[in-house]
């Protein structure tokens, strides 16, 4: 096994600390007899530990050996994989040793662990390859991952031949691209070694717009500049504003859903990490993806200044932000920044020149080229989303006047109008004993 992972030339940059390479290595030290058969079980398990791990982590079942070895080509990015996103394969010599690569994939794929179970006595590299998974909650496991995964390890256990492998994996990089990019929807800020990282968040909402009731033209002004953003053509910055509970977050969740097969991600910011901005669009701005960085409720006080490196990264810093990049928001405030009547006023006792912080404060919103305001239902309204979200209950088996009785009460005790407390008076209904 080593001997073969030793001829990679695309696939070269697999960590040499994952379980492929770690296994080849115990496999050759073994077979050279550098080490006895109590030291090579030992090391062996070692490794089965690692990838029951990783199994346990995305859900694989059935073969958890091809499994593996189809996520290893599903998540290493290299100029190969990068070139083939969401375009697929192109011509070039780079597919000669692409398919060099893929012959040893193939091998490694229908690898005979036999003999070497049979010489050390153990037998857990027939356990996982014929592995039957406990059943798990989908929200326990990166299930976004294990389906696309799957079907990749099973194209590539059926192919014929090397052609048949690299069509199964270029068309996996076509249709959902490779790496963290590639397999995720949505990620977070995390600070490494002082360096600004994006990690996956591996279960996100499946919520949708048709989810949301009411706010129809708030939702088709966000579809349209999405959709054109998807497409490539010209879009807008957009900024959500309104009352608390409207559905703005939840929108913008929606079109991650919406639009992610046509190559939409997200990255959640925080303002307290506004400096790292910058460095978080360098390292997604040459990627064949359109992201949007979100920012959920939004706003600052009078003594913060984070919002003057979202004004630079926006419009007016040195380098032009990326086409490839979007920023959505959301804020309980129509402007963002707090002001005091001091700014208003024609007179300030601290600033010969107040007009200026009257406009260095409404200058960030001036950057949203969209604002689409989400305001709190009537109660009309209101209880036309409780009748929506009460529908799969079956109305909780009240009529239709007692169930908006119940509801209306609800909302005098619980925050008032909006989606939200609608949707609280239905999930206190669905935990009820009825």
């Amino acid at each position: 096994m080593y001997k073969k992972l030793s001829k990679l030339v695309i696939y070269k940059n697999i960590q040499t600390d994952s379980i492929l390479f770690c296994l080849a290595d115990i496999i050759e030290k073994y077979e050279r007899g550098q080490t006895d058969t109590e030291e090579t079980v030992t090391a062996v398990y070692g490794q089965i530990h690692r990838l029951l791990d990783v199994a346990t982590e995305y859900g694989f079942n059935g073969n958890l050996w091809q499994n593996y070895l189809a996520w290893l080509l599903a998540t290493v990015e290299n100029p190969f994989s990068i070139c083939c996103e969401k375009v697929g394969a192109r011509e070039g010599t780079v597919n000669h040793f692409a398919k060099g690569d893929f012959v040893i994939f193939k091998e490694l794929f229908h690898y005979d662990f036999a003999p070497l179970e049979e010489a050390l006595g153990i037998d857990c590299f027939a356990t996982v390859t014929n592995y039957r998974a406990v059943a798990k909650n989908r929200r326990s496991y990166n299930h976004n991952v294990s389906e696309k995964v799957q079907k990749l390890s099973e194209r590539i256990a059926k192919a014929l031949d090397v052609d048949g492998v690299f069509q199964a994996v270029t068309e996996f990089y076509r249709d959902y691209g490779v790496g963290r990019f590639g397999l995720n929807k949505a990620f977070r800020v995390q600070k490494k070694n002082g360096r600004a990282e994006l990690s996956p968040i591996t279960n996100t909402e499946d919520v949708r717009l048709g989810d949301l009731v009411g706010y129809e033209l708030q939702k088709q002004k966000l579809i349209e500049n999405t959709k054109a953003f998807v497409e490539g053509k010209k879009a807008n910055n957009v900024l959500l504003y309104g009352d608390a509970g409207t559905g703005k977050s939840t929108s913008i969740k929606a079109v991650l859903n919406e639009y992610y097969q046509g190559g939409l991600r997200m990255i959640e910011i925080y303002k307290h990490q506004f400096e790292d901005l910058s460095a978080v669009i360098s390292q997604i701005k040459n990627r064949n993806y359109r992201f949007i960085i979100y920012m959920d409720d939004l706003s600052f006080e009078e003594f913060e200044i984070e919002y003057k490196y979202l004004k630079a990264v926006i419009e007016g810093g040195l380098e032009t932000k990326p086409d490839n990049v979007l920023i959505y928001a959301t804020s309980n405030r129509r402007h963002l920044i707090r002001e005091t009547w001091s700014d208003r006023s024609d007179m300030s006792q601290d600033e010969l020149h107040h007009s200026d912080t009257v406009q260095e404060k409404l200058s960030l919103v001036a950057r949203f080229g969209v604002s689409i305001n989400y305001s709190a239902p009537n109660q009309k309204e209101y209880f036309e989303i409780v009748r929506c979200l009460a529908k799969p209950y079956k109305n909780f088996g009240l009529s239709e006047a007692e169930l908006l009785q119940q509801a209306n009460a609800w909302e005098m005790r619980n925050g008032g109008l909006s989606g939200r407390t609608a949707q609280q008076f239905i999930t206190y209904m669905a935990g009820k004993d009825l």
